[in-house]
């Protein structure tokens, strides 16, 4: 049998059996079925073998998961650390382009120099000042693993744990997980989940929902790395980016915000209307882009109404014509232009994570808001729900 034949027998297999504690999917999927996902698959991921993300972890089974639309469109996810792999859409001429950078196999997400490429992140996204906050006269002190701070969950937050995965059809895929009391010294028993649905029109939609029998802090998103024209197609510079914001969140040295809400306009962080990346990062002198080393930022949306989504962002290919629109029901949009990568690790495409070759949107509240009260609380309390959404939408430039 061919090298060929057995990667298309392994995506069959993983699409349509989970292998996840007696979670299965596509029982009973007839051959004719399984044959025509195969082929759809393989066209979409050729890069990619599931056989490299069959693996144990911390006592449980990791595995790669595919989601596919009838638009053209297809993802792959592994539930080791909810991470999306690949997210393949049509560029302008209708060449299928894997608009997510991940890595070909399990093990180079574990050894990562990045350790939050494509992952879920918690129990707190984004950064907590020294490491410490208080709630109901408590002080809770977390692992600090940026500097003097804490960085999206600490030592082993939720990009290293191995989540319950289960199929619902051949475009949705839930995953929970149970963040324990005392987990990385966080409060309360958290029950998470989360939920991919690669809709019928080219949008990735994620649901986020978590209940706890303590009182806590949450701060869910996800730190997919996108480069528009395709993963290793180079320079994200390039790309026209347009953020719905007045105000923005400054940071010190440490990029922990100051507590202020500061206007953009008059700012390289002025977005309101489209503008190429790279243009003012070299160019402008400024204080918080040192800081950065360019963009890794806060935005404070214009409309942030958590009831309903409403659009936060939009981004332009300038070499594929791939358009991504992101919808939050979250209050804030976290902008990280690839300032970190360093070329030290190989995508599944082969190609390094070079400097600014991917960057990041991640919907979600304010950095450090449990020490910031001026923030959107990010509290959670028993009998209350956590739940959030986004969508990444995506279509072609015309």
């Amino acid at each position: 049998m061919t090298a060929l034949k057995q990667t298309l027998l392994l995506f069959a297999g993983l699409f349509f059996f989970s292998c996840n504690e007696g979670n299965k999917s596509g029982d009973s999927a007839s051959t004719s079925e399984a044959t025509e996902n195969t082929s759809a698959v393989a066209a979409c991921m050729p890069t990619i073998d599931p056989h490299n993300f069959t693996d144990t972890i911390d006592g449980k089974p990791v595995s790669l998961y595919v989601l596919k639309n009838n638009n053209g469109a297809c993802m792959a996810v592994t539930n080791y650390g909810g991470r999306i792999v690949s997210l393949v859409v049509p560029d302008k001429t209708g060449k299928p382009t894997d608009v997510a950078v991940g890595f070909k196999n399990v093990q180079d997400y574990i050894h990562s120099t990045e350790p939050y490429f494509g992952a879920l992140i918690g129990r707190v996204g984004n950064r907590i000042a020294k490491g410490k906050f208080s709630l109901d006269g408590n002080t809770y002190t977390i692992f600090t693993n940026n500097g003097p701070n804490t960085l999206h969950g600490g030592k082993k937050g939720y990009q290293d744990v191995v989540w319950d995965a289960k199929a619902m059809n051949d475009s949705t895929l839930q995953l929970s997980y149970l963040s324990k009391d005392g987990e990385e010294n966080f409060p309360g028993n958290l029950k998470i989940t989360v939920q991919y649905t690669l809709q019928q029109n080219n949008a990735l939609k994620i649901d986020y929902e978590a209940t706890t029998d303590k009182k806590t802090v949450v701060n869910l998103t996800n730190h997919a790395f996108f480069n528009l024209n395709g993963e290793g197609s180079g320079t994200i510079n390039n790309h026209l980016l347009q953020i719905f914001a007045n105000q923005y969140t400054p940071v010190d040295a440490t990029l922990i915000p100051t507590g202020e809400l500061a206007p953009v306009e008059g700012t390289p962080f002025d977005f309101r209307q489209p503008e190429t990346i790279g243009k003012r990062i070299d160019t402008v002198n400024n204080q918080q882009l040192k800081f950065g080393r360019g963009y890794d930022h806060n935005f404070v949306l214009q409309d942030n109404d958590p009831s309903s989504l409403h659009l936060a962002a939009e981004a332009t290919g300038d070499l594929s014509g791939i358009v991504m629109k992101v919808y939050t029901t979250e209050p804030g949009l976290q902008f990280y232009g690839g300032n970190f990568m360093q070329g030290q690790n190989t995508f599944k495409s082969g190609v390094k994570d070079d400097f600014r070759t991917a960057f990041c949107l991640e919907t979600q509240h304010f950095p450090d808001a449990p020490n910031q009260k001026n923030f959107p609380s990010i509290e959670l309390e028993p009998g209350k729900e956590y739940k959030t959404s986004s969508v990444y939408a995506f279509s072609i430039n015309n």
